[in-house]
C-alpha cells in the first residue's frame, strides 16, 4: 500500500511517534486497568474453578496446530474454551459420583485403540501386536522431546492422546451409569406401540387465529414485558452493541487497469531501449519472439508461473479455445481480461497425443526417496545402474517384466498385478511419468527418474490421438496503483473526520454516496463482521470502556479501510430478539375469543359460529398427521389417536389455530404376543442422551467467561 511507502520515506520520524504512543498506550494501560487485564486475572470460571491463562493459551495454541492454520485464532479460542469447561464440568460431577478412571483402564484403552490400525511399528515377529513395542515407542517419544521443537511436539501430542483416553473413559462411564436409570417397562412399550400405530377417521371444525382481525385485539407494552419476564429462560440475552459502518475498498480503477494493459501490450514485440550498462541501445526480444519462456517470464516479474502441461481444445478456457488453439505457433493473442488479471498468451508447442494412455512400471527406490524404507541402501547413481540392468533384461525379454515387477517392485500395489496401472489420463501422473508414457510410443520402455525413485516403464496402451498445445501465458495481476490507494485513504480519513466533528453518519455518507452498513447485537467473543469478515479489532473497540455511544473510528481492512460507528450498547438481561412477542399473545387471546364463542354441542353448530365448514378425514396417525383439505398438524394429531369415538372435542390448540374434533372411527393395530422389541426402542432413544445430559450440567452451573478481556 501507499502507507508503506511513506513509512519507509520518513522512518526515524515514524519511530519516534510510534515510540511516544506504544508509551502512552501503557500509561493509559496502567490507569484505566484494561491492558493488563488487572481486574480479570482468569480466563473464566467454572463452578468456582478457575481456567487460567496459561493452560487456556496451551489449549488454544494446541488447535492451532492440529488445524494447521486452517482456523482462525478465535475459532481456536472458542474450541479451547468448549473443551476446558466441558472438561471441568465432568470433573466436578465424576467427584460426586465416585467415578475413578485408572492407569491400567487408561492404557488397555489405548492398548485397543492402537492395536486396531496393524502399524507394523508395534508387530512382532509372528505379526501380532506387541505391547513391549509400543511403550519402546511411548519412552522414545519422551527422551526426544528433549531434542528439539519437533520432538516436543510430537511428545505433546502423545500426551494430548492419553488425556483424551481418559476424558472418553471417565465421560463414557458418568454417561453409563447415568442412562442406567433411565430404564421401560413393558407397559409402557405396549403403550408406545399402541400410539405409534392407532389411527383414527375424524370430522373436524378447524378455526385459524387468522380468521380474527388483529386489529380487533390490543396488546400493551406491560404484557409483553410480562410475557417475557415469565419465559425468562427463552429471552435471556448477553451483552451486546450495535454498529454501522462504511467500507472504502480499495480496488482498481479503470485508469488503473488501462496502466496495467498497456504494460502487457509493450511487452509483446521487440523494442529498443537504452541501457547504463552498454551504454548504448540494445534489442529487447518481446514476448511474441522469446524463446526462453521461464526466463522472460521472470524478466519481466509475471504473476503466474508458466504452465509446461499439453491441453487439447476442450482442456482451455473458451476465450483461449476461441482464439488461440487453431492459430501457429507463436502467435499472441492479448492482452485481455481474465479473473483478475491481464494476460498475453502464445502457442509454445504442438504435438499430436492420446487423450489416456495404460501403462506398467517397475519401481526402483533410492535412500531420500519418498518410497524408501530404512531397508533401503542403494544410493541414486547405483539405483540407477541396477533400473537399467533390468531394463537392458525386459528389452532382451519382454515376458520377464511381469514377474520382475511381482518380485522386486517396491510399489506393491500394482506389482501385485505385474507392474500393470490401468488406463489413466494426461493430468493422473508426475510430470516425469506422464511426459515419457505421452509423448513416446506403445510398445516404448525406457527408466524414468522421479521422486519416487527410478521408473522402468512400459507403454501398453494409448487412445484417441489429437492435437495438443503448449501454451504460454504472461500475466500481470489487476492491483490498484499507488495513486489509487491514496485517494482511497484520503476519503476514508476525511469521512472519519466529518463524523468525529459532530456531522451526522447517515447524511455525510449519503452526500458521498457511500453505502451505510448497520450490525446489531455483536457480542463481546464475536470475530466475525457482516461483509467485513474477521475483525476482532472492531469488537474489541466496541466493548473497551472508554468507547463510547456514537463514538467513531476508522479501521484498517483486508483491501481497505471500514468507518465505523458505535451506535448502541445493549446491556445483558432479557430481550426480544428475532421473536415475535406480540404475535404470540394476539394468538393466545384470539384462541380465548374463539373457544368463548364456541358453544355449540356439534361441530355443525361450532361450524356456525366461526363461519366455516365442517370437513372429514381418515387415518390421521402420530406418523401421519394430515388432515385432509387443511395440511400438517403432527401437535393435534398426537391428541386425537386417544380420543374415543363419538365423543364431541373442543378446543384443541394447534401452533396456527383451534380444533374442534369428532372421531367417527379408531383403527387400533394388532395386539402383539411380546412388547419387549418396543421397550428396547424406548430404552435406546433413552440411552441416546449424551448431549442432553452434558447440555443439563452446563445449565445448572455456574460459569464466567472472560475471555474477551484476554483475546
Amino acid at each position: 500500500m501507499a502507507v508503506l511507502s511513506k513509512i519507509r520515506e520518513r522512518s526515524l520520524f515514524l519511530i519516534i511517534i510510534i515510540a511516544l504512543a506504544l508509551f502512552s498506550f501503557v500509561l493509559s494501560g496502567l490507569f484505566d486497568g484494561n491492558l493488563f487485564n488487572k481486574n480479570k486475572t482468569n480466563i473464566g470460571e467454572v463452578n468456582g474453578e478457575p481456567i487460567n491463562r496459561e493452560e487456556f493459551a496451551q489449549q488454544v495454541e494446541s488447535y492451532r496446530t492440529r488445524s494447521n492454520g486452517r482456523t482462525s485464532n478465535m475459532q481456536n479460542v472458542k474450541n479451547a474454551w468448549d473443551n476446558l469447561v466441558s472438561e471441568k464440568l465432568y470433573k466436578t460431577q465424576l467427584e460426586k459420583s465416585g467415578i475413578v478412571v485408572g492407569e491400567k483402564d487408561v492404557w488397555d484403552a489405548i492398548v485397543q485403540q492402537v492395536s486396531q490400525y496393524n502399524n507394523p511399528q508395534f508387530l512382532n515377529e509372528i505379526g501380532t501386536f506387541d505391547q513391549e513395542k509400543l511403550k519402546e515407542y511411548i519412552a522414545t517419544l519422551k527422551d526426544n522431546a528433549e531434542e528439539g521443537e519437533q520432538g516436543k511436539a510430537e511428545w505433546l501430542n502423545w500426551l494430548n492422546f492419553e488425556k483424551n483416553i481418559k476424558t472418553n473413559l471417565e465421560r463414557t462411564n458418568y454417561n453409563t451409569l447415568i442412562t442406567a436409570g433411565l430404564g421401560s417397562t413393558l407397559n409402557e412399550g405396549k403403550s408406545n406401540y399402541y400410539f405409534q400405530n392407532t389411527s383414527v377417521d375424524l370430522d373436524y371444525v378447524y378455526v385459524p387465529f387468522t380468521s380474527i382481525s388483529d386489529s380487533l385485539i390490543t396488546v400493551s407494552k406491560e404484557e409483553i414485558k410480562a410475557y417475557v419476564k415469565s419465559h425468562a429462560k427463552d429471552f435471556k440475552v448477553n451483552a451486546s452493541r450495535d454498529i454501522e459502518y462504511v467500507m472504502f475498498d480499495i480496488k482498481a480503477t479503470p485508469e488503473d487497469e488501462k496502466e496495467i494493459k498497456d504494460q502487457l501490450a509493450q511487452l509483446v514485440n521487440d523494442k529498443e531501449e537504452y541501457s547504463n550498462a552498454a551504454k548504448s541501445k540494445v534489442n529487447l526480444i518481446g514476448f511474441k519472439n522469446s524463446i526462453n519462456i521461464k526466463e522472460f517470464f521472470s524478466d519481466n516479474g509475471s504473476d503466474t508461473p508458466f504452465d509446461e502441461n499439453y491441453h487439447t481444445k476442450n482442456q482451455l478456457s473458451k476465450i483461449l479455445a476461441d482464439s488461440l488453439f487453431d492459430k501457429d505457433i507463436h502467435n499472441v493473442y492479448g492482452p485481455y481480461k481474465e479473473k483478475g488479471f491481464y494476460k498475453l498468451s502464445k502457442i509454445v508447442a504442438v504435438k499430436q497425443m492420446p487423450d489416456s494412455v495404460k501403462a506398467s512400471h517397475i519401481l526402483i527406490p533410492f535412500i531420500g526417496t519418498s518410497t524408501a524404507d530404512p531397508t533401503v541402501t542403494r544410493t541414486e547413481a547405483e539405483a540407477k545402474v541396477y533400473a537399467d540392468s533390468i531394463l537392458t533384461v525386459v528389452n532382451t525379454n519382454n515376458s520377464k517384466f511381469e514377474t520382475l515387477a511381482k518380485e522386486i517392485s517396491v510399489d506393491k500395489g500394482s506389482g501385485a498385478k505385474g507392474g500393470d496401472l490401468g488406463w489413466f489420463t494426461y493430468t493422473r501422473m508426475i510430470p516425469e511419468f506422464r511426459d515419457y508414457v505421452f509423448e513416446n510410443k506403445i510398445g516404448d520402455m525406457g527408466v524414468v527418474k522421479s521422486q519416487f525413485g527410478f521408473h522402468i516403464i512400459r507403454i501398453v496402451g494409448q487412445k484417441n490421438h489429437q492435437k495438443n498445445i503448449q501454451i504460454a501465458t504472461f500475466s500481470h495481476r489487476i492491483l490498484p496503483s499507488e495513486k489509487t490507494e491514496n485517494d482511497v485513504f484520503e476519503k476514508a480519513e476525511t469521512f472519519a473526520s466529518d463524523v468525529s466533528e459532530g456531522k451526522e453518519f447517515s447524511e455525510i455518507a449519503k452526500e458521498n454516496e457511500y453505502t451505510v452498513r448497520p450490525v446489531q447485537y455483536i457480542e463481546a467473543i464475536d470475530d466475525n463482521i457482516a461483509q467485513l469478515g474477521s475483525q476482532r479489532s472492531i469488537v474489541r473497540w466496541a466493548f473497551e470502556d472508554g468507547t463510547n455511544e456514537k463514538e467513531i473510528k476508522r479501521f484498517d481492512i483486508d483491501n481497505g479501510y471500514a468507518v465505523v460507528k458505535l451506535t448502541k450498547k445493549n446491556k445483558e438481561g432479557l430481550a426480544i430478539r428475532g421473536k415475535n412477542v406480540r404475535q404470540i399473545i394476539l394468538n393466545q387471546k384470539k384462541a380465548e375469543l374463539i373457544k368463548e364463542r364456541s358453544t355449540g354441542e356439534s361441530l355443525d353448530e361450532i361450524a356456525k359460529q366461526n363461519s366455516t365448514t365442517v370437513k372429514s378425514t381418515m387415518a390421521v396417525s402420530s406418523s401421519s398427521p394430515v388432515f385432509a383439505g387443511q395440511g400438517r398438524f403432527p401437535e393435534i394429531a398426537g391428541v386425537v389417536t386417544s380420543l374415543d369415538e363419538n365423543v364431541l372435542t373442543k378446543n384443541i390448540n394447534g401452533r396456527s389455530g383451534i380444533v374442534f374434533v369428532n372421531v367417527k372411527k379408531k383403527n387400533l393395530p394388532t395386539d402383539l404376543k411380546n412388547y419387549n422389541s418396543n421397550k428396547k426402542n424406548i430404552e435406546r432413544t433413552l440411552q441416546n442422551r449424551n448431549i442432553q445430559i452434558y447440555n443439563a450440567i452446563k445449565d445448572n452451573a455456574e460459569i464466567e467467561d472472560n475471555r474477551a478481556y484476554f483475546y
